[in-house]
């Protein structure tokens, strides 16, 4: 077992930063905003997860003001959309570094499908969207209470779009819809398989 302190990694053992690898899979937050001027920008970003049930809240890390967390300050919405192994090429192609302004559902060729409460629009072919409303926008800060370049969007889940034919029995079949997950580098994962476990008494 090695330790190191994460600006001080032996280069030598680990050229490339292992971080994304160990923090991994990670659900992949393939946000779609809107501008108060009506432009429509959607890009994937790999620090994303849920953080509360009641109410549903997601949230997504930004490293610096791009479009998304630009527009999603302005209006104050965002969607989030399913990335999945149908869409992964498309997912990909929207990371692209565009001009301010240039629509990424555009160069991907992606289909968009309006929302029912919010302006941003949502990606159609994806089996899963959540609409969202900005609930606070956090700097992230160091221990020195220096800021970063990272910013925090909390959203609160205002409205869900399912496909329905991915509901079996009354559950969403996960394994189905075969979303992806961010890895390390320039890996992911495809979600095809899965198994349940009880939890014990109390847990």
């Amino acid at each position: 077992m090695i330790f190191f302190e994460p600006h001080n990694r032996d280069k030598t053992l680990l050229p490339h930063n292992p971080w994304t690898a160990m923090i991994s899979p990670r659900p992949i937050g393939w946000i779609s905003t809107r501008s108060s001027a009506g432009e429509v920008n959607i890009a994937p970003y790999s620090y994303f997860n849920a953080v509360s049930a009641i109410p549903p809240v997601v949230m997504f890390s930004s490293d610096g003001w791009k479009d998304t967390l630009t527009f999603a300050n302005e209006t104050r919405e965002f969607v989030w959309n399913m990335a999945t192994w149908d869409l992964r090429e498309e997912m990909n192609l929207t990371s692209a570094n565009l001009k301010r302004g240039a629509s990424e559902f555009d160069f991907a060729k992606l289909e968009t499908a309006p929302c029912q409460i919010v302006a941003a629009p949502r990606v159609a072919k994806s089996p899963v969207a959540f609409e969202c409303k900005v609930v606070d926008i956090i700097p992230v800060r160091d221990v020195k209470g220096r800021k970063l370049e990272n910013t925090i969007v909390l959203g609160q889940v205002v409205g869900i779009h399912i496909d329905e034919q991915y509901i079996r029995e009354g559950l969403l079949d996960t394994a189905a819809m075969k979303p992806l997950a961010r890895l390390g580098y320039r890996e992911y994962a495809v979600i095809e398989q899965v198994f349940a476990m009880d939890r014990p008494p109390g847990g």
